[in-house]
C-alpha cells in the first residue's frame, strides 16, 4: 500500500448543521482510502453566499484569509473541504490572495489584530478532485468489498462543484464543466449503476430556494423529473445545500404539482461508506437523511 497523505481539512458550517452527513461519511472513508484529514483549529465561516451581501468583497477574503492562516499552522499545503459552496470561497479567495501583493498585505492587516498573518501559498482542494486525482477510481472499487449490486443512482453534480474551477490548472483539471463524469464513476466503483441522467449540472436555486423556494420548485421538480425518468433508486449529490433543498422540498413540489416524489437523495461519500463495508448509522451517516434510502440502508453490513 502506498504512504498516507495527510490534508489540512477545514469542515465548513455545513458540517455541524445540515450537512452533518457528508462531514461523517467523508470523515469515514477517507481513512479507508489511506489519506488522513486534519481539522482546522478555531476555523470560521468561508461567508458563503450571504457573504457579499451583508459585508462586501474584503470581510470575505479575510474571513477566508484567516482560515488559511490557522491552515498554514498544520504544516501542510494541501487544504481540503467536501462542501462546494466553501471550496468555491477558499479556493477563490486563495487564489485572489496568492496573485495579489496588495491583497496580501490588506487580509495579513485584518489579520494582525487577531495575531495572525497568511504567509505562504497554500493549495485548496474539493474533496471530489482528491478522489479522482490523488486517490483514483482503481483504489475506490479495489476498497468497495460491498459493491451495492442492483442500485440505480441519478448523479447530480449541482452547478457550484465544477464551477469556475474543475477545468483549471488550479482546480487540478478534474473534470468538464458542462458533462463530469467523475460522480458516476465514483457510483460505479462503489458497484452501483449510473443512470442515464441529463441535468447533471442544473441548478436546484442555492440559497435563493431557503429564502423563497417558491422561486424555486420549478428548477427542483425538473431534476426529479429526470431521477424518476432514469429509473434511479437514489440521488447521489456532493453539495450539501443541493442534497437539503432536493430532499426538503420534495413535499412543496408534490403539493404544487400534484407529484408524488420521494426520492432520496445522498452523498457519494454514503454510497462509498456503504460499498466499504462501514457502519450505516456511524459510517455512512443514513439516518440524518430526510427522506430514509432504504434499499441502501438494505445493501449495509
Amino acid at each position: 500500500m502506498s504512504e498516507k497523505k495527510t490534508y489540512t481539512y477545514y469542515p465548513g458550517c455545513s458540517s455541524e448543521a445540515t450537512g452533518m452527513h457528508l462531514d461523517a461519511s467523508f470523515r469515514a472513508v477517507m481513512p479507508e482510502l489511506e489519506r488522513e484529514i486534519v481539522d482546522i483549529d478555531d476555523w470560521n465561516c468561508c461567508g458563503a453566499s450571504v457573504g457579499l451581501i451583508v459585508g462586501g468583497v474584503l470581510p470575505q477574503t479575510v474571513l477566508n484569509g484567516r482560515n488559511l492562516a490557522k491552515a498554514q499552522e498544520k504544516e501542510n499545503r494541501d487544504v481540503i473541504t467536501a462542501c462546494a459552496a466553501c471550496y468555491l470561497n477558499t479556493h477563490g479567495n486563495n487564489e485572489k490572495i496568492k496573485q495579489s501583493a496588495k491583497l496580501r498585505a490588506t487580509v495579513n492587516e485584518a489579520l494582525e489584530a487577531g495575531g495572525l498573518s497568511y504567509t505562504d501559498d497554500l493549495q485548496v482542494h474539493h474533496a471530489m478532485e482528491v478522489l479522482v486525482n490523488d486517490i483514483g477510481m482503481d483504489k475506490i472499487k479495489a476498497r468497495s468489498t460491498n459493491p451495492l449490486k442492483g442500485l440505480k443512482v441519478a448523479g447530480w453534480v449541482g452547478c457550484q462543484t465544477v464551477r469556475p474551477f474543475a477545468a483549471t490548472d488550479e482546480g487540478g483539471n478534474y473534470d468538464t464543466f458542462e458533462d463530469p463524469e467523475f460522480l458516476d464513476d465514483i457510483t460505479e466503483a462503489c458497484g452501483a449503476e449510473a443512470t442515464e441522467f441529463t441535468p447533471k449540472t442544473n441548478c436546484c436555486g442555492g440559497s435563493v430556494a431557503v429564502m423563497k423556494p417558491e422561486k424555486t420548485l420549478h428548477l427542483m421538480k425538473t431534476i426529479l423529473d429526470a431521477a424518476v425518468e432514469s429509473g434511479a433508486d437514489v440521488v447521489s449529490t456532493p453539495c450539501p445545500l443541493c442534497q437539503t433543498n432536493l430532499e426538503m422540498y420534495q413535499d412543496a413540489i408534490n403539493k404544487k404539482y400534484g407529484t408524488d416524489f420521494n426520492i432520496p437523495v445522498v452523498f457519494p461519500t454514503q454510497l462509498m461508506a456503504v460499498a466499504f463495508g462501514l457502519d450505516a448509522k456511524k459510517g455512512a451517516a443514513l439516518h440524518q437523511n430526510t427522506i430514509k434510502a432504504g434499499k441502501l440502508e438494505k445493501m449495509a453490513k
